[in-house]
């Protein structure tokens, strides 16, 4: 911007010259036609009609002026110069009020569109996100959420872009490329991926801090679709694992390997697409919270009244409960023992501290209204899949309680965003075979080595819990 003062033009007295001249020579070819137009027995009238016909010219100039000057701006497609940016930047920051951007911060797509999030790498020079941002504009691609991953060499931007939906990835994938963009990676978004990275940071966090068992799913969350494995320090047999990690972890492309606070290594990870220093330092940061705060398990727990007038009560459970799971596997059978865990039962109590742990999954106990232990539900996180696992003490089978226990860790699976659980267990265990079709969930039955593998599809279960059998009612 610049003053007026420091914009006006100094003066000339050649400037005025010129002006003064072509002022006379306008005034002497004027009266040249108007005598040689005025001698003519028609010549009033026909200066008459000029005079009208340039007043109407004018006036339609003027107004044709006025009525383009509040035109929208012209289609940018295929633009490359400076004025082509204005669209990239309204699509960087949505403008407030009705339109895509308050569709998106509502959770819903408008009809015609679809979400995409997309991660290319740059390089790290000035105006090298400008070009990305140009070609998203001129394929009328709106701009949801940006982050920036800093790299020894360029950086990753990730994108969360809503796009016309008839627009193939293939073809976005080339435009980046030819705009800069390298070892582009791109995939269908939803609603739930509108969440800003702070935003869900925050809320990842404090569901560790309430949960112990929440850190294997927190950091899938965190970082997408992986797989996550819990690898103790010590096996079921007693034997050191050798597995271990240094404190500050392990970043190794696509496997990320971090200390386990409980012992042993949690390791993530991601084939189809390298974690980035960004992303590793945020698994550590969550890691680093749960060691801090140390063993916790929510205390709620329910009563519930079975048929015969006796009280359960149905809790969480963990390591402390150790000795008390010891006890109740003393009580049942042998034949139960071998049912829930499909080998020689004298091993059946080296199982407990790692089913107890947290780190594994989420385990339920009912214990009676003396305190003492009658049966176990296991929801145990392996990889991308999840198991449940039911024991109940003989004394206290064919009453409901699996069923209940079996409802309760489902709706825990649903709340964690499982797409599915499966039971290992045996054809001649009809109590477990029957607790599943009780789910009235789709099941796939498969025979593996001997064994009946029960799969539950979650897609049609309800968001929040399942309905409790009818012959309980539950009181917190």
């Amino acid at each position: 911007m610049t003053s007026a003062k420091s914009a006006r033009r100094p003066h000339h007295w050649r400037r005025d010259l010129i002006e003064l001249a072509a002022l006379f020579t306008a005034v002497a070819v004027a009266d040249a036609i108007a005598n040689l137009i005025g001698h003519q027995p028609d010549g009033p009238y026909l200066l008459i009609a000029s005079a009208l016909a340039l007043t109407a010219t004018a006036a339609f100039h003027t107004w044709w002026a006025r009525r383009h000057s509040h035109a929208p701006p012209p289609d940018t497609d295929g633009v490359t110069g400076p004025d082509a940016l204005l669209p990239a930047t309204a699509a960087v920051q949505p403008v407030p009020g009705p339109g895509p951007a308050s569709e998106a911060a509502s959770g819903t797509e408008s009809t015609g569109t679809a979400l995409w999030r997309m991660r290319t790498t740059v390089r790290d020079a000035p105006g090298s996100l400008a070009a990305l941002c140009i070609v998203l504009a001129q394929h009328r691609i709106d701009i949801l959420t940006l982050q920036t991953h800093p790299l020894a060499q360029g950086t990753v931007d990730e994108f969360l872009l809503r796009a016309p939906a008839e627009l193939p990835a293939s073809r976005l994938t080339r435009a980046i490329s030819a705009a800069g963009g390298s070892s582009t990676w791109i995939e269908r978004a939803d609603a739930h991926d509108l969440v800003d990275a702070p935003t869900r940071a925050l809320g990842l966090a404090t569901r560790t801090a309430l949960d112990a068992a929440e850190l294997p799913l927190a950091l899938r969350q965190l970082l997408g679709r992986c797989t996550i494995h819990s690898l103790p320090a010590v096996s079921v047999t007693g034997r050191a694992t050798g597995e271990t990690a240094p404190v500050e972890g392990v970043l190794e492309e696509t496997v990320m390997r971090l200390r386990d606070p409980s012992g042993g290594v949690i390791t993530v990870e991601r084939p189809y697409l390298p974690f980035t220093p960004t992303e590793f330092a945020r698994a550590r940061a969550l890691v680093e919270l749960d060691a801090r705060l140390g063993p916790r398990v929510p205390r709620s727990e329910h009563v519930l009244t079975l048929p015969e007038g006796n009280e359960i009560t149905v809790r969480r459970a963990d390591r402390a409960d150790l000795e008390a799971a010891r006890a109740m596997h003393d009580r049942c059978s042998e034949q139960t023992l071998r049912l829930r865990y499909h080998g020689p039962v004298r091993d059946a109590d080296r199982y407990l501290d790692h089913l107890l742990s947290p780190r594994f999954g989420r385990t339920l106990a009912v214990q009676t209204a003396s305190g003492r232990l009658v049966a176990l539900g296991h929801l145990l996180w392996d990889g991308d899949e999840t198991e449940v696992a039911l024991l109940v003490e003989d004394d206290w089978q064919r009453r409901g309680i699996g069923s209940e226990l079996l409802g309760r860790l489902v709706a825990l699976a649903v709340e964690a965003g499982c797409e599915s659980v499966y039971a290992v267990t045996q054809a001649s265990n009809t109590g477990m075979v029957a607790a599943m079709r009780a789910l009235s969930l789709p099941l796939d039955y498969q025979i593996e080595e001997g064994t009946l593998v029960i799969t539950a599809r979650l897609s049609a279960a309800p968001e929040r819990s399942l309905p409790l059998p009818p012959h309980l009612r539950a009181r917190h």
